[in-house]
């Protein structure tokens, strides 16, 4: 049947085929094959999709088509984790994770918030849902884990394309602890092991600084790899938006359109808390504290299902808990935690849908007062020369007299959130005199030089991170410089300056100089010092300096991070104020120590250890040494870099493997035909005997962008192949 379709051009052929399938209903089938008939997608000679349809509606069944086509896999997966359903997949283990989402998500919520949504959003979920299940009923040999069928209310559980949602936010030891058994925090939540910063890179610059006089963006996700789809969607209504897509969602996440673009970057923001309850037993339930009053805690049963060993589905039960601040996820000091976060996903939908069809930064603000992103600065830059930095919309209004990093005392009504503030309120950044505008998962007060924002004027939930290496990095390149070209842009994001390395071996070095003449540290450790001491700080694939650095950090890194975490510094701060001399000359000698003995030598170019690797189609990442991969020369973005690699070794290797960090980057300049070019992790398609698995790679790795097609006279010529879904 599958070679029949893939050769099928006809849809009366498509209609006969779905009819005769004993699944959808006849009036199913009638819809999708006249959507299908609406429906053009043209493959580009990277396998990239470009949808063409009549309607929204038609763009958004062809997008969403075309992405099963590439990795349905990853689609399930992301809706089995927004939906609460992964333990269906992969058993009992993964209910906690389950557990935590349906804290928030309520199928029978959703189902109404569906029901009561505006008819133009339920249209393209409705489209969604049925391009879903028309790709399943036409490629049987597509087998499901546990999603067999969508429905269009599923698509509001999954509205927001960030990587790590901020119900994520919650450790998953205190909710065990708290509903199952207690559980010690992990190393990663500990901070004990090295994590790779989640966020990503944005500037956007002015023509005034531009060598064409058109404003430029740098789109730049850090996420982990293959977490998101490239493609363009295009309609009759006005649609017409290229770039990154996060699996099985209708939108373009990250991206452009003829007239503007939009980069989100992780925020610094503080908006989701923590309540810290006073809890009373009242008869058989349970009651808070709130100013003088006592309210009843409110209860509900969740029921989560999990695969067995043997394959068959069990099930568990469990009344869960919740205050008017949220539900209750964990226990700390006697008190009940109660978690506070934006759920709002009628409204997230609109604004990640409708945003894409903003022309100018006016109709980007309009689609933006909806105030449903939680999460996300986003660079902004359009083809008027408009150029903005802009901070999460959803931001509470609070007191400033409490510190909500920690869990505040819920029983005070004074905690509270108390509405939201005006986006005019909010530390956002449009027009500076700087001509360019940055972030790097940053704070705001550097977002545009010395025309940023000032910490003074603002409350300091809108930043509880600080500065970062990266930042200072991008201030660097920005700074006083003129003439831009996308070229020049793209090199900037490719920069190989390490800026948290040349802060922290001075320190180093020091330490090394100080040792008394006899101390033998002094002669094992002189020639590493040595090296160190003449590098530029700059990581390219032959250095061996940079291999040396890494490992020092790394080794460092395991040794504080935990302390870091809680001092809330970031690591190379933690390492640059709070780390002794001994201590950095002991790590710098387990650092010679490991690269002898994995590598033979001291002296290893970083480009033998820093390897990009895609073996098979599996979703959960593993590696080999046996197995042939690509050297990458940039590094973590903990250190500085722009251009982010989070690689590490992995059980049975002593190379490091990356799988995330960089996973798309572009460059667009907003003339009056929009220019881009792209380069993806890997490549389009999730299958490994498609060949646009790997494609990419080579690109990907020595930050060679190609070319992206986006008007028809560009795409022609490099057309592999045009079809209809079904097709």
């Amino acid at each position: 049947m599958d070679k029949v379709l893939r050769r099928m051009r006809n849809p009366v052929i498509l209609l006969a085929l779905l009819t005769a399938a004993p699944s959808p209903p006849p009036t199913e089938a009638t819809r999708w094959q006249a959507q299908a008939a609406r429906v053009t997608i043209t493959r580009d000679d990277w396998g990239i999709p470009h949808v063409r349809g009549q309607t929204d509606a038609d763009a958004v069944f062809g997008l969403i088509y075309a992405q099963a086509e590439d990795d349905f896999p990853r689609i399930e997966a992301n809706y089995l984790t927004a939906l609460g359903r992964t333990a269906e997949a992969l058993g009992e283990d993964a209910i906690w994770a389950d557990l935590r989402q349906r804290l928030f998500v309520d199928p029978a919520e959703l189902q109404a918030d569906y029901a009561a949504s505006p008819a133009w959003l339920r249209t393209l979920m409705q489209a969604w849902a049925d391009g879903l299940n028309c790709y399943l009923a036409t490629h049987p040999q597509t087998r499901p884990k546990v999603l067999t069928r969508f429905e269009p209310w599923m698509a509001l559980s999954f509205t927001e394309g960030s990587i790590g949602g901020d119900i994520e936010r919650i450790t998953l030891s205190d909710l065990k602890t708290f509903y199952g058994t207690p559980t010690p925090p992990t190393p990663e939540d500990l901070g004990a092991v090295p994590r790779e910063p989640a966020g990503s890179n944005g500037i956007a610059i002015a023509p005034r600084l531009t060598a064409n006089g058109n404003a430029l963006l740098l789109i730049n996700p850090h996420t982990s790899f293959y977490f998101r789809s490239e493609a363009q969607m295009t309609s009759g209504e006005g649609l017409n938006a290229y770039g990154a897509s996060t699996w099985g969602q209708f939108f373009i996440y990250q991206g452009f359109n003829p007239k503007a673009g939009w980069m989100h970057t992780s925020s610094t923001v503080d908006n989701i808390d923590e309540f810290a309850e006073r809890i009373v037993r009242v008869g058989a339930g349970f009651a808070y504290r709130y100013g003088s009053d006592q309210r009843l805690v409110a209860t509900r049963t969740v029921t989560l299902r999990y695969r067995r060993d043997d394959g068959t589905i069990g099930e568990r039960r469990f009344t869960t808990y919740r205050t008017h601040h949220g539900p209750i996820v964990a226990k700390k000091a006697g008190r009940w935690i109660a978690t506070a976060l934006m759920w709002k996903p009628v409204p997230a939908l609109e604004q990640s849908y409708l945003r894409t069809k903003a022309t100018d930064l006016a109709s980007y603000t309009a689609v933006a007062d909806r105030k449903a992103n939680s999460s996300n600065d986003t660079l902004f830059a359009d083809d008027k020369g408009e150029i903005a930095f802009l901070m999460p919309q959803f931001m509470p209004v609070r007191s400033d007299r409490f510190d909500y990093t920690r869990p505040v005392d819920g029983s005070d009504p004074a905690t509270d959130w108390h509405g939201l503030h005006s986006l005019a309120s909010l530390p956002n950044v449009v027009g500076p005199r700087t001509g360019w505008v940055h972030n790097t998962n940053d704070w705001p007060w550097s977002a545009a030089g010395p025309d940023s924002p000032k910490a003074k004027d603002y409350p300091r939930y809108m930043d509880q991170v600080g500065g970062n290496a990266r930042g200072v990095h991008a201030d660097l390149l920005l700074t006083g410089k003129s003439g831009w070209t996308a070229e020049s842009l793209r090199a900037a994001a490719f920069d190989p300056y390490l800026p948290a390395f040349a802060r922290l071996l001075p320190g180093l070095v020091e330490a090394w100089d100080a040792l008394p003449a006899r101390d033998p540290r002094r002669a094992s450790l002189a020639a590493p010092v040595a090296l160190l001491k003449a590098w530029d700080h700059r990581w390219s694939r032959d250095s061996a300096a940079t291999s040396l650095a890494v490992f020092w950090g790394d080794h460092l890194w395991r040794e504080v991070g935990g302390f870091a975490q809680a001092e809330r510094l970031n690591v190379p701060d933690y390492i640059a104020t709070r780390v002794g001399a001994d201590a950095k000359l002991a790590a710098l000698s387990e650092a010679v120590d490991r690269l002898t003995r994995d590598f033979g030598g001291w002296r290893v170019p970083w480009g033998d250890i820093n390897r990009f690797q895609r073996i098979d189609d599996a979703i959960a990442p593993h590696f080999d040494d046996a197995t042939p991969s690509l050297p990458v020369p940039f590094t973590s973005a903990q250190w500085g870099s722009l251009a982010s690699f989070g690689a590490k070794r992995w059980p049975g290797t002593k190379r490091y493997y990356g799988t995330s960090g960089n996973s798309f980057v572009a460059i667009v300049e907003f003339g009056p035909r929009v220019k881009a070019m792209a380069v993806m992790a890997g490549g389009q398609s999730g299958d490994v005997r498609s060949r646009h698995f790997t494609d990419q790679a080579a690109r990907y790795a020595q930050g060679r962008l190609r070319p992206v097609y986006f008007y028809p006279d560009e795409l022609n010529g490099h057309i592999e192949r045009r079809y209809r879904p079904g097709g």
